[in-house]
C-alpha cells in the first residue's frame, strides 16, 4: 500500500487527474523541477559565499567536546566557532585571512611593488599637505616639544632667540617634511609590508572583502545563479531514463528502488549545473577554439577591462589609502624603524636650527639632552600625521591617482592571471558549492517525490 502511494504521488494521482501516461508526466514536472533545483542551488550557493558576513549561530550543548574528534574536513566547515557554537558564516568571510593573502598575491603583487605604490600616493604632495595642516599649530607644537626636553635653555633665552628660531621652524617646516618624507621613501621596502597591511585590515573588515569580490563580478554573480536553468535540459535524460526503467526492467538497474535514483539523479544534477556555472565563468582564461570550449572563453576574464576598473576603485577606496598606507607605517610592524628615520631626518634640522653652538653649549653644560629633543620631535611628528591623514577628503583625492594605476596595470595583465585574482578566491570551497548543491538537488528530489510518486 505504501509503495503503492508513493509511486502514484502522496497526495494525487497525476495521470488519473491529467488523463496522461506516466511518461508525459514525469517529462514535463522532471525537467521543471530540476530547473527549480538548479536556480535554488546557484541561488543560494552565491549567497553563502557572501553572507552573513560575520558568525551567527548559538550554543549546542557537548559540541566543545566532540569537535576535536570530527575529521579535518569537516572541522574546516564555516559552521563552527568556538566554545561549541553551532552557526554559519559566508565562505569568503569565513577564509578572511587566506582571501586577503590570495588577493595580495593574484593581484596586488602583480601590478606593482611598494615603491611603485608610494611613488603614487606623490611623497612631495604628502609632505606638503602635512606641512600645510601643521603651521597653524607649529609654534605651539615645536614650544611643547622642546619645552618639554630642556626647559631650562628654552626659558633662558631672550624671546628675539625664541622668536627666530620658532620663524626659522615655521618657514622650513616643507623641507624638514619633505626629508622626513624623502627617508621614508628610501626604505620603504623595510618600513612597509603591504600583504600584512591588506590582510590585517580585510581580516578586521570582512565587510571590505565582499564588497571588493562582489563589486569586480557582479555579472558573473548574476550568471552563475541564472545558469542554474540549464538544469531542465538535464531532467530529460532523467525522466526518459526513468521512463525507460519503469518499462524494461532491466535485471540489475531495476533492483534498485526508482525513488532512490530519482534523488541521486537530482543530487548529480545540482553538483553538475555548480561545476559547469564556475567553469562558464572563469574558463578559458585566454579566448580558445570551440570544439575545447563552447564558450571560447571565461566571462570574467572577457570582461577584464570593465571589471579591472571595478577592482581599481575598490582597493584605491578601501585598501590602498593614505590612512591604511600611514597607518601601517607609524603603527605597524615596523613603527620603530619609521620613527627612527622620522627622528633621523628631523634631527638635522633640529641641530641647525638650534645653531651649533647652542646644541654643543648645552651639550657641554649637560642642559640639552639632544638626542631625547629628537626623539620627542620625532614622535610628535607620528602623532600628529594620522589626523592629517585620515581626513576623507584627502583620501578621496589621492585614491584617484592609485586608482588610475591600478586600472591600467590591471588591465595590462593577461586574461588569464588576470581571471585567476576572482578564481582562487571561489575555488577555495568549491567543494562546499558542490554538495551544498547535491543535498538541495536531493531536497527537491524529495519534493518531487511527495508530489508526483515516482
Amino acid at each position: 500500500m505504501g509503495m503503492d502511494v508513493l509511486a502514484a504521488g502522496t497526495f494525487i494521482d497525476w495521470e488519473e487527474l491529467t488523463g496522461q501516461s506516466k511518461f508525459v508526466v514525469d517529462i514535463v514536472s522532471i525537467p521543471i523541477f530540476s530547473a527549480i533545483a538548479g536556480l535554488i542551488t546557484n541561488w543560494t550557493g552565491v549567497i553563502m559565499l557572501f553572507a552573513p558576513v560575520r558568525f551567527t549561530g548559538f550554543y549546542v550543548p557537548g559540541l566543545k567536546s566532540l569537535f576535536p574528534y570530527l575529521p579535518r574536513k569537516v572541522q574546516i566547515l564555516p559552521i563552527f566557532a568556538p566554545e561549541g557554537i553551532l552557526g554559519f558564516q559566508g565562505f569568503i568571510p569565513c577564509r578572511a585571512e587566506k582571501m586577503s593573502s590570495l588577493i595580495v598575491d593574484k593581484s596586488i603583487a602583480r601590478i606593482g611593488s611598494i615603491q611603485d605604490f608610494y611613488h603614487e600616493l606623490d611623497p612631495d604632495r604628502l609632505a606638503q599637505t602635512l606641512a600645510d595642516a601643521a603651521r597653524p599649530e607649529i609654534r605651539q607644537l615645536a614650544t611643547d616639544v622642546i619645552e618639554a626636553e630642556h626647559p631650562q635653555l628654552w626659558n633662558s633665552l631672550p624671546g628675539p632667540v625664541r622668536e627666530t628660531a620658532l620663524r626659522t621652524i615655521d618657514a622650513e617646516l616643507p623641507q624638514i617634511s619633505r626629508r622626513a618624507f624623502a627617508k621614508i621613501g628610501e626604505n620603504i621596502d623595510e618600513l612597509l609590508d603591504v600583504k600584512l597591511m591588506t590582510v590585517n585590515h580585510l581580516r578586521k573588515n570582512p565587510e571590505v572583502l565582499r564588497d571588493i569580490i562582489q563589486g569586480m563580478a557582479v555579472p558573473e554573480l548574476r550568471f552563475m545563479v541564472r545558469i542554474g536553468a540549464l538544469g531542465f535540459l538535464f531532467g530529460i535524460p532523467l525522466a526518459l531514463y526513468l521512463t525507460w526503467l519503469h518499462a524494461a526492467h532491466p535485471p540489475v538497474l531495476s533492483a534498485i528502488p526508482a525513488w532512490l535514483w530519482v534523488l541521486i539523479g537530482a543530487a548529480i544534477i545540482g553538483v553538475v549545473v555548480n561545476i559547469i556555472a564556475i567553469k562558464v565563468v572563469f574558463e578559458p582564461g585566454e579566448p580558445a577554439p570551440r570544439y575545447k570550449y563552447l564558450w571560447k572563453q571565461g566571462l570574467f576574464p572577457r570582461r577584464q577591462y570593465e571589471a579591472a576598473a571595478q577592482l581599481s576603485k575598490m582597493l584605491s577606496v578601501e585598501v590602498l589609502t593614505v590612512e591604511n598606507f600611514s597607518h601601517e607605517l607609524l603603527h605597524g610592524a615596523s613603527a620603530d624603524k619609521t620613527l627612527a628615520f622620522i627622528e633621523e631626518a628631523v634631527s638635522e634640522e633640529v641641530n641647525r636650527i638650534l645653531t651649533p653652538v647652542a646644541v654643543t653649549a648645552g651639550r657641554s653644560l649637560g642642559l640639552v639632552d639632544v638626542a631625547a629633543l629628537e626623539h620627542r620631535a620625532g614622535t610628535a611628528v607620528v602623532e600628529f600625521a594620522p589626523t592629517v591623514f585620515s581626513d576623507p577628503k584627502f583620501n578621496k583625492k589621492q585614491a584617484k591617482r592609485i586608482n588610475k594605476f591600478a586600472t591600467k596595470k590591471f588591465r595590462a595583465l593577461p586574461a588569464d592571471e588576470f581571471g585567476e585574482m576572482l578564481y582562487a578566491a571561489i575555488e577555495q570551497d568549491a567543494w562546499l558549492l558542490y554538495v551544498h548543491g547535491g543535498l538541495l538537488g536531493i531536497l527537491v528530489g524529495a519534493v518531487h517525490i511527495l508530489i508526483f510518486g515516482t
